[in-house]
This record gives C-alpha cells, sequence and structure tokens, in this order.
C-alpha cells in the first residue's frame, strides 16, 4: 500500500527546544497492523526555502506490530551561480523516545552519505543503531546543510514492514587493553572515518592499513554516530589498540571525542551563539574521553571552530595532508602557547596530527602523533595525549627526541618542564630520523631562533643549541621539507609539542 503525503508551508510548525529553533512538518500517520504482517508504504514531498533552520522533523507514527523501518529519500540539486551554495540534505533518525537535544531517542545518522536506509532489532544500516521498533512517534531528522536560492524539494518514502522481530545482538566492544611495550613511545591516528559514516573505507580496510602504517592505536571518529562502536572488536589485537569516539560535526565546527565509553552518543545539533557546547564537552569527559577541536581552520563549510578552546584537551593542528590551513592552525596554536606563558598559567593546550582519512588514496597514518605513554591502554594513551607528552610525525619513518638539561643534570623531554634558574645555561638537543633533505627549526615564545641545515639524504640528524630560560620559555622542534619557490617554509615532516624552560 503506498499512500501521497504532500507536506506545505502551512502544515509546519517551528518547536524551541533550547538550543536552535527546529522545524516540525505534519506527522506521517499509518493504520495500525499488529499481528499482521507485509509492508505499507508513506510519501512526504515538501520544499525548503534558503533560510530554512538547521534540522527539520518529519514525525512518523509507527503502529505496534513493526518488524523493520525503512527510509529513502532524493531532493533536487538544481544548477547554481557561480560561488552560491547549491542544495545538500542530510538525514538520520530518532526513535519513540524523542529528539530532545542529548536525550535517548537517537538510533543513527548517515549525513548525506547515504540515500537510504533501515533499522530493524538484529540490524541496521551502517550508520544507524539495531534495535526495536517500539510503537511511537518518530522522527526522521532532515538537515539542509546547504539550500540553493531556488529552494530544496525532497521527497521521502517511508516503509514499514510488520511482523516478528529477530532477537537484538548483545554488543561486543574492543578491550581497552594491548600487549604494548611498557612505557614507550606508541603512535596512533585519532581521526578516521569508514562506511559508518561518510568514508568508504570497511573497518577491516582501516585496521589493516593502520597496521601497514606502523600505528599501535587508532580511535573510531564518524560523524555524529557511534554506530560502529559495537563491530570493532574482531579487529583490534595484541598489536593494536581501538579507542572508541566519535566526530561531533556542528555547524561551527568538529570536534573529535576521543576515546569514550562504549556506546557513547555526543549529540550535535547546536551552534555556538547556542552555549550548549560546554555541556557536551563535559558529556565526553563524564565517558572517559578527552575534546579535540579537529581541523580549526579547515575551509569547508561549518568546519571552522567557532566554540573556542576553553574546554579543549589537546586540539588537532595538522589534518591529513598538509596544507596552508594546517599552517594557519600551527600559528594560531603557538599563540596559545605564547599566551600561557605571557599570563604566568601552567596550563596549555597540547598539539596532535590526525589523518582524517576517509577513502583512498587518504593515507591512513599520514600524519600520526606519537605519544609517550606508561602503556598500550585507553588511559595510558590519552594520559600521554592530555600532559602533551607526544610529537606529530608524517609517517612511522619519522622519530624525534627532543631534550632540554641544565648543568646540574637536570633534564626534561616533550611536554614536561626543566626547571631552572632563569640565567641558567640549557642545552636543547633534537635527534632526528626518517627525514632526508628536511629542515630543522626551533621555535620559541620569541619565535625562530635556530635554523639547521638540510638533512642529509640518510634523513638523520642531531642538532644542540644553547638558550635560557629568560631568553626561550619553551621549545618546540619543526622539520620541514624543502620550501618551494616563495617566502613560506616548506610543508611539515614532524613537529614536537614545547620544553618549558624555568621554574
Amino acid at each position: 500500500m503506498c499512500e501521497d503525503d504532500h507536506a506545505g508551508i502551512g502544515r509546519r510548525a517551528v518547536f524551541v527546544t533550547g538550543a536552535a529553533a527546529a522545524l516540525t512538518l505534519a506527522t506521517v500517520s499509518f493504520a495500525s497492523a499488529a499481528g499482521g504482517t507485509g509492508s505499507r508504504t508513506r510519501t512526504v514531498r515538501g520544499t525548503l526555502p534558503p533560510g530554512s533552520p538547521d534540522f527539520v522533523y518529519v514525525p512518523v507514527e509507527v503502529p505496534r506490530g513493526v518488524r523493520e523501518l525503512h527510509v529513502a529519500y532524493t531532493y533536487d540539486r538544481p544548477a547554481v551561480p557561480a560561488g552560491t551554495q547549491g542544495n545538500a540534505l542530510d538525514i538520520g533518525l530518532f526513535d519513540e523516545q524523542g529528539t530532545d537535544l542529548g536525550g535517548r531517542g537517537f538510533r543513527g545518522w548517515s549525513g548525506g552519505a547515504r540515500t537510504e536506509f533501515f533499522v530493524r532489532a538484529d540490524a541496521a544500516t551502517p550508520g544507524y543503531l539495531p534495535g526495536p521498533v517500539r510503537a511511537g512517534t518518530w522522527h526522521i531528522a532532515l538537515g539542509p546543510y546547504t539550500v540553493a536560492p531556488q529552494g530544496l524539494s525532497y521527497e521521502i518514502t517511508i516503509t514499514l514492514t510488520h511482523g516478528e522481530p529477530d532477537e537484538a545482538p548483545r554488543p561486543v566492544y574492543p578491550p581497552e587493553r594491548a600487549k604494548g611495550r611498557g612505557r614507550a613511545w606508541y603512535r596512533g591516528d585519532c581521526h578516521l572515518h569508514s562506511e559508518y559514516s561518510d568514508g568508504r573505507y570497511t573497518l577491516a580496510e582501516i585496521a589493516e592499513l593502520a597496521r601497514a602504517a606502523g600505528l599501535d592505536f587508532i580511535n573510531s571518529s564518524e560523524h555524529n554516530t557511534h554506530s560502529a562502536h559495537a563491530h570493532w572488536a574482531d579487529l583490534a589485537g595484541d598489536d593494536l589498540l581501538i579507542l572508541l569516539g566519535e566526530e561531533v560535526t556542528t555547524r561551527n565546527g568538529h570536534v573529535v571525542a576521543l576515546g569514550t565509553d562504549p556506546g557513547t552518543f555526543v549529540d550535535w545539533r547546536y551552534r555556538a551563539r547556542d552555549n550548549r557546547f560546554g555541556r557536551f564537552a563535559r558529556q565526553i569527559r563524564r565517558a572517559g574521553g578527552l575534546v579535540v577541536p579537529a581541523h580549526p581552520h579547515a575551509t569547508c563549510i561549518g568546519c571552522n571552530w567557532k566554540f573556542g578552546f576553553g574546554e579543549a584537551d589537546a586540539v588537532e593542528v595538522w589534518n591529513g595532508a598538509y596544507t596552508p590551513d594546517d599552517e594557519v592552525a600551527l600559528a594560531d596554536w603557538d599563540g596559545m602557547l605564547v599566551a600561557s606563558v605571557r599570563d604566568g598559567r601552567r596550563d596549555w593546550i597540547p598539539a596532535m596530527g590526525s589523518s582524517d582519512s576517509h577513502r583512498s588514496p587518504d593515507v591512513i597514518g599520514r600524519p600520526q602523533t606519537v605519544v609517550l605513554a606508561d602503556d598500550l591502554t585507553r588511559e595510558a594513551i590519552q594520559e600521554g595525549i592530555r600532559a602533551g607528552r607526544s610529537y606529530v610525525a608524517e609517517s612511522s619513518k619519522v622519530t624525534l627526541s627532543l631534550t632540554a638539561s641544565g648543568g646540574r643534570g637536570e633534564h626534561a623531554g616533550i611536554g614536561e618542564r626543566l626547571r631552572v634558574a632563569a640565567d641558567t645555561p640549557v642545552t636543547v638537543r633534537l635527534e632526528v630520523t626518517g627525514a632526508p633533505r628536511c629542515t630543522v627549526r626551533l621555535v620559541t615564545d620569541q619565535g625562530v631562533l635556530f635554523t639547521g641545515d638540510p638533512l642529509p639524504v640518510s634523513g638523520a640528524g642531531v642538532v644542540e643549541w644553547r638558550t635560557t630560560a629568560s631568553y626561550a620559555a619553551y621549545v618546540r622542534a619543526e622539520v620541514r621539507h624543502e620550501a618551494a619557490a616563495g617566502p613560506l617554509p616548506g610543508a611539515l615532516a614532524a613537529f614536537t609539542n614545547p620544553v618549558f624552560l624555568g621554574s
């Protein structure tokens, strides 16, 4: 049975739920078929004008006895003038528990990556959560990401299949510990995407490529869904720790929830002006995760970070292949280091790097964050990242060691503080391997104070530089490829978090 429902402007209502206004359309109803079999279909059509709210909800009244809910949708993509945004419509689903911000009703999100999805007790489309299709008012969530001047016309086809549900699977999650090497440097990529959001890699391909890249740990970070969490267990092993998280993808920037408890969902339906981010940053921490703003100066729509860094545990300075927006992010982060020194604060925000890989030819593990941790466990890796005991490298071929030492045996490494008097001579030593023809720069709160000659073709070298705490409040290292013609420095091969100097 197929019926048509045309959603007109006059049948819409606006509801304000404590965050941005959301548009709720007329309810789509299905006749009861308790105890029956077969399927019923309804089609909804409508047009969203430019300036539509971030989220538009289509209520669906689901009767008892439904085994599976299936949704397919299409929308028009009219030609637009150069420099004008065309149509892009995201989609997701909330069950009978409602659409409240941060509530329990979330059942999945695929953004613009899929044109159809299903949920039932025993299975669901990647991006969505399996579970019973209970009676009540469900909501299809539309996200008009961009709307053309002509408006966005859409068509949604909803199919309910009746019958007895299969048994829901019990989720199994990867362990929080791998074999490890005790206190050591561990390599990881904490920002990755698969078919469970808008990527093309399977989870098995990610695990295989991570191992090939020499990684010790990865973090599951699908856009606005935790649906992959229960599918990683068989891919973890003594040689690969798999952390669970989410890329919380708002309209005002993205943040990686790194290493949260299994099954943690973090809502994304707010903007900076709604003053809601702090609530969800605290939720990430309560769930055992780290808050890491991602690609803060990326140029894609909605990617530029607008929430500030007061809640950040670390910041993703280098994202994928090194580009000008990474250079801006690096400079911005260095400015935050300078501000912490200027203000006499002991707290500072460490930098990270991740691949943000989605599909071939994206390179998993370019770049990677190399963390000094007590063991290869969720807790130890997070503690090392939070403390800034890490550096970022373009591949597993590159290794760095940055230390500072005083005249009486004082010693500090990356992310640590060398406690010496302001005028005590300090020796800074950088050891590099795997960076042929690259140039070493030492950067302080006063700027770049040392630039070395290019490293030999072997890629290995040692640099020593002498300073005092009064001259340099911190020292960090950059290893850069040969620059192209022009005044800009070459792309990064690696960089470190700082060593701080002074009492």
